[in-house]
C-alpha cells in the first residue's frame, strides 16, 4: 500500500497557505509542524553560502528568541543537526545530557520558557539549507506518531526554502528568496548583514570575524543580536577594535 502521509501533509500546508490568502511558504510548513507535533512553537533558519544563519519564519516570540540564542551562543540543537544530518530531540532541557551538550543554550532556553526542543535538518543530498526547530513549554518526547510527520515536513520546508535558490560550490544553499520570511525578520536580517559589513571596515577583519564580534558583544551585554545590529547601523554603537568582550561564547 502506498504511503499517503506525504500527500496529506502537503495538502495541510497548502490549505494553511490558502486560509492566509498567500502562496505556500516555509511559514505554512512551520505552522503545520506545530499542530502535528502538538508543540508550543516552531521556527526555520536558513544557511546561505556558508555565512551566518538567518531566520526565515517563527510562530511566536519565544521561537524567535530561541533561534537567535543559537546564533549568539553558537550552540544548540539546530547547530548540531546540520553536522549530524539527523534530528536532535531534547525532550528535557533540565537533564544532565542537555546541560553537558549545551551549557549556554539549555539554561537560556529554560529562561525563555522552553522545556524541550526538537530540531530537524533541512538537507537534500549535499545541500545544507538550514534547520527547523520546535519547542514545547513542558518536558516530554514528541508523540510517537508525529516523528515521521516532522521528517516529512522538514523535507517540505527544505523544498520551499530552496525554491528559486541555487546551490553554492561548497554544498551550502545559495541565497534563498524571502519566501515565507516576515518583513520584520527580513529587516532584522538586513540590519545584521549591514552591521557585519560596517564592522569589517571599522575593525579591519574578515566577515566571519566581524560576525563573531557582533555575537560576542551581544552575548556579553545580554542583548538581542538584532538590537545590537540596529544600534551599529544607526551609529549609536561602535565596537572597540582592541577589546574582546568579557564572556565571549
Amino acid at each position: 500500500m502506498t504511503n499517503a502521509r506525504p500527500e496529506i501533509l502537503w495538502g495541510m500546508v497548502a490549505a494553511h497557505a490558502a486560509a492566509q490568502g498567500r502562496r505556500v511558504s516555509v511559514a505554512d510548513a512551520c505552522a503545520v509542524a506545530v499542530s502535528s507535533a502538538q508543540v508550543t512553537g516552531a521556527w526555520v533558519t536558513a544557511t546561505a553560502r556558508g555565512g551566518p544563519d538567518f531566520l526565515m519564519c517563527v510562530t511566536d516570540p519565544v521561537s524567535e528568541q530561541l533561534a537567535e540564542s543559537h546564533f549568539v551562543l553558537g550552540e544548540g540543537p539546530c547547530h548540531d543537526v546540520l553536522a549530524s544530518a539527523a534530528p536532535v530531540l531534547a525532550s528535557d532541557l533540565d537533564d544532565n545530557e542537555s546541560a553537558r551538550r549545551w551549557p549556554g543554550f539549555a539554561p537560556q532556553a529554560r529562561r525563555l520558557g522552553a522545556a524541550a526542543v526538537f530540531a530537524f535538518p533541512l538537507i537534500i543530498g549535499t545541500i545544507r539549507a538550514g534547520a527547523m526547530g520546535l519547542y514545547r513549554s513542558s518536558p516530554g518526547p514528541l508523540p510517537g506518531s508525529s516523528l515521521g510527520d516532522e521528517l516529512i515536513l522538514a523535507d517540505v520546508a527544505t523544498m520551499l526554502l530552496l525554491d528559486g535558490a541555487h546551490q553554492g560550490a561548497d554544498g551550502t544553499a545559495g541565497e534563498p528568496g524571502t519566501n515565507g520570511q516576515s518583513p520584520d525578520l527580513a529587516l532584522h536580517r538586513a540590519e545584521i548583514d549591514q552591521a557585519t559589513g560596517m564592522l569589517i571596515g571599522q575593525l579591519g577583519v574578515s566577515a566571519a570575524e566581524a560576525f563573531a564580534r557582533l555575537r560576542a558583544y551581544s552575548y556579553a551585554q545580554d542583548r538581542r543580536l538584532a538590537d545590537v545590529a540596529s544600534d551599529i547601523v544607526a551609529r549609536r554603537l561602535r565596537l572597540d577594535p582592541d577589546a574582546v568582550p568579557d564572556g565571549e561564547p
